[in-house]
Parts: C-alpha cells; structure tokens; sequence
C-alpha cells in the first residue's frame, strides 16, 4: 500500500468520523466533550464505562452513536436476578404450549452487533459481570454447540450511582477491561438547560435519533481501519519517556510533588494504572492526534484522553473509596499539572 493511498484513507475516514461527531450534536445537546470521546473510543476500539445521573440522555447518545455507526444495537437492563445465560438465550412457552429457546441479546445479531449497551451493569451479580468481561476481552462466546462470533461489538454501560441495595459494584480489575470511564453531566448553559425543559422534540427520544444520518460509518471496516492508524502515528523518544513519568506517578504521586489538600497521597494508592491501562491511553491519544490532522503524537493528544482514561484504573485504598470519583480526578488533574513537559516532547 503506498504513502498515498494510506493519507487518502486517513483523510477520507477522518472525515467520517467528524460527519459522525456533528451528526450526534444535532440532537444530544451540550455533550460535545463527550461526543468526542466516545469517537475516540470507537476508532481505537475501546469499551467504555458512562458516568452519569438518571435521565441526563446516555440511551439517547449512544442510540444516535449507534446509528450512525451501523451495524445492530441491543440492550439489556442490569437487575438483581439477571443470570449469565440471560446474555445469551432466553426460555418461553410457544403457541403450542411447548418451551422454546431464542438466542438473548449478545446472539441475535451474530457479526452484525456494534453497539451492545449494558444500563445499571452493577445491579447485576458478579456472575454476569464475569462473562461480560470475558465476552469484551476475547469477542466471542460458545453456545448451543458452536461459536459466536463479535467481532465488531464495543460495549457501553453506565452504574446506578444513587442506590447502594442491590447493588455489586465492579471490581478494579473488571474496570480495567474499560478504555474510558465517560461523564455525561447537565449541560450548565441556561439556554441549553431551557431547550432540554421546553423544546418538545427532546422528548422524543425515538424521533430525535432518527434525524441522525445512518451509517456514516462502515462498522465492520473499523478493526482494520484502527490498526492502520495505529501504525500510522509515531511517537518521539522523549515523549515515550514523559508518557512513562505519567504512569510512574499514578504509582508514586508524592514523588513527583504531587499533594492533595483533603488527603495523604502517600496513603491515597494502592496500587496506579495498569500496562493494558497506559497501551490504551497511547491509543487513544494516537486516535486524538489523526483526528488534529497530526502523524505524530504530542503531549497535548495524551491530556486529551488521560482523565478519562487513567482516572477509573487508579486502586485507592478503602478507606477512600466513598471518594473516588472525586479524588480519581483531583489526582489526575495535579499528575499533568506536575509532571514536566520535556521541551522537545513533540515529534520531529
């Protein structure tokens, strides 16, 4: 393939991509921040955690992502007696009055599946958490004797974060299997906040989606597409080593000057981002960087991911926990406040 025809196909899929983003923002309002991460999850082909209270329009964003994606979406609720199966078929009594299996949300579309979203995943068991988790790493699931295949499939869910009853909360090793963790937060704009209340084409989610453009993008080209990209973005050596600073402070904060004012931060980690962790904020960041109509990473293309990113990976000690969004991003915050940006961190 020559140098010409990758630029082309760079250009072309960029295009797409920013078709997909204005598309979105045409009917999910105040959310451009978001709309943009999640783009970047999708091209680096990334899972994604969404933060965020009841009725702020995660359903609408990610049915309006999904239809300009292509490809099937589906949805399940998390509920307390959810079982693992319930994933993968569900039991009824026909006409005939005799049971009948039908393949469950994860099966029904086979290959075609690109958007599975999982609403309230920690009011399901553990069990169910364990073979989600394992679907999203390996893409496939065995049942009724064969294979399945999803090889297209990038999961959303979102976490009740206001009832504690019945509720499993997902481990820090379970979150790490997420690229990013996301908030979809109130729009603070006065005008934006009037036309969510009084504009009546918000309350009409089902119509609102369809004015997005339908398959803007070709969802079973973007495996290969991202790992075009991938290769095609370079990064320096000195911006290798001030990504490797960042890690090292999410271990050890207090060794690079880092302090809080409401906490210890020789006592605050257990333990900072993983390798998966830090490998999926450099595509991510590579992802930024195509879409600045950049071949080279900078500094400012880590930034624009790292919260989102790093902020869920970090294990604080218990004592913390009930804090931890809040202290996740205060830490992340003063990590690039406080690690130096070498002067030649830009690519040649």
């Amino acid at each position: 393939m020559t140098s010409v025809s990758i630029a082309t196909q760079l250009a072309e899929w960029r295009d797409h991509a920013l078709t997909l983003e204005n598309e979105v923002k045409k009917v999910v309002v105040g959310q451009d921040k978001a709309i943009r991460a999640i783009n970047i999850a999708i091209f680096a082909r990334g899972h994604v955690l969404l933060e965020g209270g009841v009725g702020v329009g995660k359903t609408t964003l990610l049915q309006s992502i999904a239809r300009g994606l292509g490809g099937a979406y589906e949805r399940i609720e998390g509920t307390v007696d959810l079982m693992p199966n319930d994933l993968i078929y569900h039991t009824f009594l026909g006409e005939d009055g005799r049971p009948k299996v039908e393949e469950g949300p994860l099966l029904r579309a086979g290959e075609q599946l690109s958007v599975f979203f999982f609403n309230e995943i920690n009011r399901a068991r553990p069990q169910v958490h364990a073979l989600m988790l394992r679907v999203m790493a390996e893409r496939h699931v065995s049942a009724f004797k064969q294979e399945y295949r999803l090889p297209h499939m990038l999961v959303f869910a979102d976490r009740n974060q206001v009832e504690k009853n019945e509720t499993f909360e997902i481990p820090s090793a379970a979150r790490d299997r997420f690229m990013m963790e996301i908030p979809i937060e109130i729009p603070e704009d006065r005008a934006l906040r009037k036309a969510l209340m009084f504009d009546v084409k918000f309350q009409h989610a089902e119509r609102l989606t369809q004015q997005v453009q339908g398959g803007v993008l070709a969802y079973d080209q973007l495996n290969a597409f991202s790992d075009l990209l991938q290769r095609h973005i370079q990064a320096s050596d000195v911006l290798e080593d001030y990504a490797l600073d960042l890690w090292q402070a999410t271990q050890s904060p207090a060794a690079f000057g880092i302090h809080l004012d409401s906490v210890d931060v020789n006592r605050l980690i257990h333990s900072g981002a993983s390798p998966r962790g830090m490998g999926m904020l450099l595509k991510a960041a590579r992802v930024h960087a195509w879409l600045m109509q950049r071949d080279h990473l900078y500094p400012e293309d880590i930034h624009a991911v790292f919260h989102e990113i790093i902020a869920h990976r970090l294990v604080l000690n218990p004592m913390f926990e009930s804090r931890r969004t809040q202290l996740s991003r205060e830490l992340t915050n003063q990590i690039l406040a406080s690690v130096s940006v070498p002067a030649r961190a830009k690519a040649a």
